[in-house]
């Protein structure tokens, strides 16, 4: 399925399907705004995109302050103004952009409900862990019926090594620990930190936010 390019200032979004949910999707550590469709991503979820029951945002991904303000100030109304109103959206990214997707959710609830993490490094400096443990008050109260976290890890090749599998079981947690709704799902000692792995796994749980 090919894509609709839009240029946003600073950056580059894919638009992949006519209608239905909105995921925002982040690349991982050195990717792009076409590296869900070239790695398979976009095709493994090709029925839902042509039955209009998901459509999908594609983002680039770059270092700097800016990122989140470009995120959360001009990709998410880019959303909205595409689909003609506002909707809750989704976030989903493998890797390190399973960090972006689960961070940017947790920062902004307003602006996403859902975070879908692939695979993901929750801990690194400045990192998602330590937000999450200064939640509290009312705040903390608002966050546990605004959002949900979705959390999936293979137990395979690299996940280890990259501390995917770790700060996964940590993260999750934390987030029982706050009250959080969220779900860790740990695939199997054969499910390896890569491409084949994160399609299998997108396309097994997305269907169920939809």
């Amino acid at each position: 399925m090919s894509g609709r390019t839009v240029s946003l200032e600073a950056g580059t979004v894919v638009v992949y399907g006519h209608w239905g949910r909105p995921v925002l999707a982040f690349p991982s550590e050195g990717g792009d705004a076409w590296e869900f469709q070239r790695h398979g991503m976009v095709g493994a979820i090709g029925r839902l995109l042509e039955a209009g029951r998901v459509k999908l945002y594609c983002v680039d991904a770059f270092e700097g302050e800016m990122y989140p303000s470009w995120i959360f100030d001009q990709v998410a109304p880019f959303v909205w103004d595409d689909l003609g109103g506002r909707r809750e959206i989704a976030t989903c990214g493998c890797s390190l952009g399973a960090y972006y997707a689960v961070d940017f959710a947790l920062r902004r609830a307003d602006l996403f409900s859902l975070a879908i993490g692939l695979s993901g490094n929750y801990d690194v400096p400045g990192n998602l862990m330590e937000l999450v443990g200064r939640f509290g008050g009312d705040h903390l109260d608002w966050l546990r019926g605004q959002l949900s976290v979705l959390l999936v890890c293979g137990q395979g090749q690299w996940e280890d090594t990259t501390g995917a599998l770790d700060s996964t079981r940590r993260l999750g947690e934390l987030l029982r620990a706050k009250g959080i709704p969220y779900e860790v799902d740990l695939w199997g000692h054969d499910v390896a930190h890569d491409w084949p792995s994160w399609r299998a796994q997108l396309a097994h749980h997305l269907p169920r936010f939809l």
